[in-house]
């Protein structure tokens, strides 16, 4: 028990059993927004792996095969559900990739660990949300 930790506030300070350290000393973390990012690709790793097989199953098996129409498949894409369907599959899925393209070049380059490759591998996937909204509201 001699080196567990008795920590309390007392008066602006952390006190330790056998020292007192001020506040002041204390280092706090920078705020980051990486949990943010590890958020989206963790959601697009689950929508990749449970719904974009039936999606690829439904447009590029399916339709060829003529297990569904064109036409069918023209009126399911039309319903709003469905959108929102698509909206959430790519645009995570996209999410989910460029969070991997971020992370796999910074284990090849040091720049890569940058802001600049932030912007380019997000912003690519803000993009194809974008457009992907664009087209389907349209």
């Amino acid at each position: 028990m001699g080196d567990r930790f008795d920590c309390r506030i007392l008066a602006g300070n952390i006190k330790r059993k056998r020292n007192i350290l001020s506040l002041n000393q204390v280092k706090v973390m920078a705020r980051s927004n990486e949990a943010f990012w590890w958020g989206l690709f963790s959601a697009g790793g689950v929508v990749s792996a449970f719904l974009l097989p039936v999606t690829l199953l439904i447009t590029a098996i399916a339709v060829p095969a003529g297990w569904v129409s064109a036409e069918e498949l023209r009126q399911l894409i039309g319903h709003p559900l469905a959108r929102l369907y698509l909206m959430v599959v790519i645009s995570l899925t996209m999410f989910h990739a460029a969070h991997r393209v971020r992370h796999t070049a910074a284990e090849f380059s040091e720049m890569a660990h940058g802001t600049a490759a932030a912007v380019v591998c997000y912003g690519a996937a803000f993009l194809v949300t974008a457009l992907t909204v664009f087209f389907l509201i349209s």
